[in-house]
C-alpha cells in the first residue's frame, strides 16, 4: 500500500497477493499464495461445469433440437467456433480446444471478481505464463511450417538476407510477443482490482448498490474484451507464422 492511501485512515484496503502458507521443495521455501488458491478455484469451477455439461448431453439425441441447458451449451460452443474460425480459417480446427481452454479459463478468471475473489489474471505470474505457452506455439509452428530460409528471410525483411541489418530489431519485436501479451491483460485487470479496491476501503460508508456498476464494467465487460483480445492476439501470430 502506498503512503497517500495510508493517510486516508482506510487501513482495511487489500489489493495485494498473500503467501497462506510455506513448504519446503529441494531445500528451498515455496509459498502457496491467494493466486494459487484463485486458480485452483477457476480450475475447479471449469471441471465441474465440462462433467456437467457432460452428463447433459451423454446420451441425447443428437437429431432433436436443443432445449434448456444444451441449449446454453451449443451457444457457447458455436460463438467459439465462430471466433476460432473467423481468425484461423483452415487452420481452426487444429487449434480449437487450446484457444477456446485459454478463452474460458481467462474469462472466468477476469470475472472472478463479481463472486469475491482476487482475479487470477491480476497476478503476472498467471498472465506471463499464458504468453509462454502461445510464445512457444507460435513458434513451433514457425519452424514447423517454415524452412529456415524462409525464417531467415522474413527476420532480416525489409532488407536482402545478406544483409541483416534488421534482424536485432526483429528479433527483440519477436521476444516481446510474451511480454506485451501478458502486460496487456495483467495491467487492465489489476487496473480494475486495484479501483474496486480503493472504492470499497475508501467509500466504503457509502459502497451500498452503485458499486454493482463499477463491478459490471470492469469485471463483466472488461473483462470479456481483455480476453478476447488476448486469444485473437494469439490466433493472429500463429496464422502469421503458418502462412497459407
Amino acid at each position: 500500500m502506498t503512503t497517500p492511501i495510508l493517510l486516508t485512515g482506510a487501513d482495511d484496503i487489500d489489493f495485494m497477493i498473500h503467501g497462506l502458507f510455506s513448504y519446503s521443495f529441494f531445500g528451498n521455501e515455496v509459498w502457496i499464495t491467494t493466486s494459487h488458491v484463485c486458480i485452483l478455484i477457476v480450475m475447479l469451477l471449469l471441471i465441474g461445469f465440462a462433467l456437467v455439461a457432460n452428463r447433459a448431453i451423454a446420451g441425447v439425441d443428437p437429431m432433436q433440437a436443443p432445449s434448456g441447458f444444451q441449449n446454453v451449451l451449443e451457444q457457447i460452443v458455436e460463438l467459439l467456433q465462430g471466433i476460432v474460425s473467423g481468425a484461423m480459417g483452415k487452420h481452426a480446427p487444429k487449434f480449437f480446444n487450446y484457444i477456446a481452454t485459454i478463452f474460458l479459463f481467462i474469462f472466468v478468471s477476469n470475472i472472478s471478481g463479481l463472486f469475491g475473489l482476487r482475479p487470477p489474471t491480476a497476478d503476472y505470474g498467471t498472465t506471463f505464463a499464458l504468453a509462454v505457452i502461445t510464445f512457444f506455439l507460435i513458434h513451433i509452428n514457425q519452424f514447423t511450417h517454415n524452412s529456415l530460409k524462409a525464417i531467415w528471410v522474413d527476420m532480416c525483411s525489409p532488407l536482402p538476407p545478406w544483409l541483416p541489418l534488421w534482424f536485432p530489431i526483429n528479433l527483440i519485436s519477436e521476444l516481446a510477443v510474451p511480454i506485451s501479451l501478458s502486460l496487456r491483460l495483467f495491467a487492465n485487470v489489476l487496473s480494475g482490482t486495484v479501483i474496486m479496491a480503493l472504492v470499497y476501503g475508501l467509500l466504503s460508508a457509502i459502497a451500498y448498490v452503485w458499486p454493482s456498476f463499477l463491478h459490471i464494467y470492469f469485471d463483466l465487460f472488461s473483462g470479456a474484451i481483455q480476453t478476447y483480445v488476448f486469444t485473437m492476439l494469439t490466433m493472429t501470430y500463429i496464422t502469421q507464422q503458418m502462412g497459407d
